[in-house]
């Protein structure tokens, strides 16, 4: 292909870039003027965060065909948010995720995030405005983090869990909300002869209780966070015990980043 016809297949229109950088993964959203998500990769976080902001950044640009070039702002969010020194200006990852969720569904919500480190419910009013939040910082109970951690208790891969989940038929409650007390509680169970879908089916209810005794929810609940995206039989739980239906974005571990995408459409405006 000729330098020109590179040129002609690139993105010339301006890009708006939001990166989220989570203690688990790192998330990079490209979205056009029209707020249409044009580019994204998702990475582990690892320890260098600028390092793997830059590589998610290089292959979100290359899903979308475009260069630097044609970025006219980049914003960061998440826990390492200042590790982006690139970036044009940072926010919270409470305002990303209430603005990405929001994008979706433009009404008042209440917006469950199970991340990797902690967990937030945030509440947003009908005019977008954030009315409240929480999030659990102290414990690693109910966080992708738990969910490792029991995985690797069980020696069963990670993206196995969901599909195990769905094959309980008769599901082991977890006495314990602490991840060192819940491990030694799986143990236990094993010894006792209890079914492995079970037992998973058990902890993800685990983790669906320790957020939902965080706050109360409105009526219309969004699940955002890469817990919602790879089991999304966990969401289902969720909805039976809330008894409503839990709205999903089309891109849930995204959420934030393209929260912080919309931000930066906000700040060239």
């Amino acid at each position: 292909m000729s330098l020109s016809e590179q040129k002609s297949v690139m993105n010339t229109a301006p890009l708006f870039v939001g990166i989220d950088v989570g203690a688990s993964r790192t998330k990079v959203a490209v979205i056009d003027s029209c707020k249409k998500l044009v580019g994204y990769a998702v990475e582990k976080s690892g320890t260098d965060y600028f390092s793997t902001a830059t590589k998610c950044l290089e292959l979100s640009l290359a899903a979308s065909k475009s260069s630097k070039n044609d970025i006219s702002c980049i914003i960061s969010t998440g826990y390492g948010r200042k590790n982006v020194y690139f970036a044009d200006k940072t926010k919270t990852e409470i305002s990303c995720h209430g603005k990405g969720s929001f994008h979706y569904f433009p009404m008042e919500i209440a917006i469950i995030d199970i991340g990797g480190q902690d967990n937030k419910i945030i509440k947003i009013d009908k005019d977008g405005r954030r009315l409240s939040f929480r999030m659990n910082r102290k414990c690693a109970a109910g966080t992708g983090a738990f969910l490792e951690e029991m995985s690797s208790r069980l020696d069963i891969p990670l993206d196995e869990m969901d599909g195990l989940a769905r094959q309980s038929i008769d599901m082991v409650e977890l006495g314990s909300y602490c991840t060192v007390f819940s491990a030694t509680e799986v143990l236990g169970k094993i010894r006792q002869g209890k079914k492995v879908p079970d037992i998973i089916k058990g902890i993800f209810l685990s983790v669906i209780k320790r957020v939902l005794e965080m706050d109360s929810l409105s009526d219309n609940v969004v699940m955002t966070g890469g817990v919602a995206a790879y089991n999304p039989f966990l969401v289902k739980m969720t909805e039976e015990i809330i008894g409503r239906k839990v709205l999903v974005p089309e891109y849930t571990q995204l959420t934030g980043a393209i929260g912080a995408a919309l931000y930066a459409i906000d700040t060239e405006a």
